[in-house]
């Protein structure tokens, strides 16, 4: 079968390759996005519901700018497409004073004058009743943060790009890419397809499509479990914020509960690293629950209710934890963008600017340079 020659070819249509395939059509672009499982699949790391969007962001003070940008295009594709994506909620950060995450949240906030309130241990309990933690912990506050829905996030990313034009081929895996100075090629289950550039977002299998550049990339099984709690409306986000714990034992993130699947909990990291995402069991198990419900225990004694619902996805892991986001080493009209670490969905509006940038420009205005490959080694 011939195919017209695309201006992009994006393998990956998640959370960033949708995000790309649109900005690329927003932009005038031909495009193709494949995608190996059905659309908004369950496989990777772009489901789950909710996930935060916060701004003193503790990892580095450098993804400030990236998700500032970000709030901006998720507004943006709530206009576009009338669909509600990002709910405004504030944001505890709670840990020892000296800890990383309270540090790392104060440090962000400093650098980019964010708002942000300090809670001594005794305003911590005060405030937030639900919580349990000794003087050995304080909290900080910021109240310009939220979570986004993220399957429809996904959802309106590719409807907005298919009505600008762009092809999307879903359940259709690929086998193999080529590039040349003057184009790519990628090989499919179903098809060969031509393009003058190509963005891979694979997502756990990207270091498989980058072969030895993709030797660093690790992957991580996780759970999300929602509880039920003692007194729900305790629990509603106008009484319970989004929170972030560095405890003995995690971090553990949290949700405040916005419907009957009650407070959504979770351990970031944790978990052994893993080779493949064939490695990872897709069930959830009875061992997920007890770290998780441990520290229930210990910290919000009211969410110890029953366990309602879990899923699993699958981080994909840099050795630093922090993006990769580049341009392919030996072909500039490949733009790439994986290990997210479990801490990366906030940004793909802002991600898809980016890899529409590195394929049509080369480079971006953007601050990207603590994401690129020549962090790793090699060549």
């Amino acid at each position: 079968m011939t195919h017209p020659a695309f201006d992009v070819i994006v393998v990956g249509a998640g959370g960033m390759g949708s995000a790309a395939a649109f900005e690329l059509a927003r932009r005038g672009r031909r495009v193709l996005a494949l995608e190996q499982f059905p659309l908004v699949h369950d496989r990777g790391s772009s489901h789950g519901h909710t996930r935060i969007i916060r701004r003193a962001y503790y990892e580095h003070p450098n993804y400030v700018p990236l998700v500032r940008r970000a709030f901006e295009r998720w507004y943006d594709l709530e206009q576009r497409t009338g669909r509600h994506l990002l709910t405004e909620c504030c944001c505890l950060s709670i840990g020892p004073p000296g800890g990383e995450v309270v540090t790392g949240v104060l440090a962000a906030a400093r650098e980019h004058n964010l708002a942000v309130d300090q809670l001594l241990p005794v305003d911590l309990r005060t405030r937030f009743p639900q919580f349990r933690f000794d003087d050995g912990y304080s909290g900080v506050l910021e109240r310009d943060a939220g979570f986004l829905y993220v399957e429809e996030c996904v959802l309106a990313h590719l409807d907005a790009a298919k009505a600008l034009g762009t092809e999307i081929h879903a359940e259709e895996p690929v086998t193999g890419w080529q590039a040349t100075g003057s184009g790519v090629t990628v090989a499919t289950t179903k098809d060969t397809y031509h393009a003058g550039r190509l963005v891979l977002t694979a997502g756990p299998w990207a270091g498989r499509l980058l072969g030895e550049l993709g030797r660093p990339l690790r992957v991580m099984r996780q759970t999300i479990l929602w509880f039920g709690t003692k007194d729900v409306a305790a629990f509603r986000r106008d009484r319970f914020p989004i929170f972030l714990a560095d405890v003995p034992g995690g971090p553990f993130y949290g949700l405040p509960a916005i419907d009957g699947r009650g407070l959504k909990v979770a351990r970031h990291y944790g978990a052994p690293e893993l080779g493949s995402p064939e490695q990872v069991e897709r069930a959830v198990r009875p061992g997920d629950e007890r770290p998780v419900r441990d520290f229930l225990t210990a910290h919000i004694p009211a969410a110890t209710g029953p366990l309602r619902y879990g899923q699993t996805c699958t981080y994909t892991l840099t050795p630093d934890r922090h993006f990769l986001i580049d341009k392919h080493p030996e072909f500039g009209n490949v733009a790439v963008a994986a290990g997210f670490s479990g801490h990366g969905f906030k940004f793909a509006s802002v991600v898809g600017e980016v890899l529409a940038d590195l394929v049509e420009k080369g480079r971006t205005d953007w601050p990207v340079e603590m994401f690129r490959f020549g962090r790793f080694g090699g060549k």
